[in-house]
């Protein structure tokens, strides 16, 4: 779950970002072939997961996600559904103090063997609005955001798209399963996205403060080789690898008449 070698350069930038953050997430995917065996080795059960639907919403072409803008509503088993716009990469000494203070701000580093990225993510929960509805047609889309999420997401993206405008990419069913493994001393959330045509993306994480990250890392590495999981496989983002599934299907549709 670290990262592969890095230059001087690349450490100096990931410690600096590390420090502006609020937290570390360590991520790793599993090759499809391994799915199996490392579910077994970490004693995974499925019935544990909790459900998930995740929709994205971006422009037939990826245009916000070409301009580092991710945006997000999920529907949750047994929890309110929430919704995110995310601005990735991001400096966050460059992010406004007023937006940083905000208690639905999150900036977070995320790094994966061969790479990592910052990124600064406002949220919200709620329960009054269904996303259902909303990726239907029967309600507004902007009803899923806040009224902070709107004024960043109209700073961030493009010129002239409005949320209005996005179009539906999804759903993508997803099982989540968080745990404290024996023999780890923090918790590992495990992922399985399954995509429409049947593919999938295992993706193991932890979250740690800043400080512990080289540390947690090492120790995350040395657990996984214990159990025999394979840190050597190409990775996967879980959102882009949705984004592009999506625009082709988009693509591949008929024109309306």
């Amino acid at each position: 779950m670290a990262a592969r070698s890095l230059t001087d350069e690349q450490v100096q930038e990931v410690l600096a970002l590390a420090d502006g953050a609020d937290s570390v997430e360590l991520k790793l995917t599993v090759p499809e072939a391994q799915h199996r065996s490392t579910a077994g080795a970490l004693g995974l059960d499925p019935l544990d997961a909790q459900m998930r639907l995740v929709f994205f919403l971006d422009m037939p072409d990826l245009t916000l996600n070409d301009a580092g803008l991710v945006v997000r509503a999920r529907r949750v088993q047994g929890r309110d559904a929430d919704s995110v716009i995310k601005l990735r990469p991001v400096v966050p000494e460059e992010l406004p103090q007023k937006l940083r203070q905000s208690p639905d701000m999150v900036v977070e580093l995320d790094a994966m063997p061969g790479g990592y990225v910052c990124s600064a993510s406002l949220k919200r929960r709620f329960n009054k609005v269904d996303v259902r509805d909303a990726v239907s047609g029967n309600v507004p889309i902007r009803k899923l955001f806040s009224k902070q999420q709107r004024a960043f997401f109209a700073e961030h993206a493009p010129d002239g798209i409005e949320l209005e405008q996005l179009k539906l990419l999804g759903p993508i069913f997803v099982l989540k399963l968080s745990q404290v493994p024996k023999g780890f001393a923090h918790k590992l959330v495990t992922e399985l996205w399954v995509y429409p045509d049947g593919s999938r993306i295992l993706e193991l994480s932890t979250k740690c403060a800043p400080a512990e990250m080289f540390d947690v890392a090492a120790r995350s590495r040395a657990f996984l080789t214990s159990k025999g999981v394979d840190l050597s496989g190409n990775q996967q983002t879980k959102t882009k690898t949705a984004l592009k599934f999506f625009a082709k299907h988009h693509a591949a549709e008929p024109a309306s008449a």
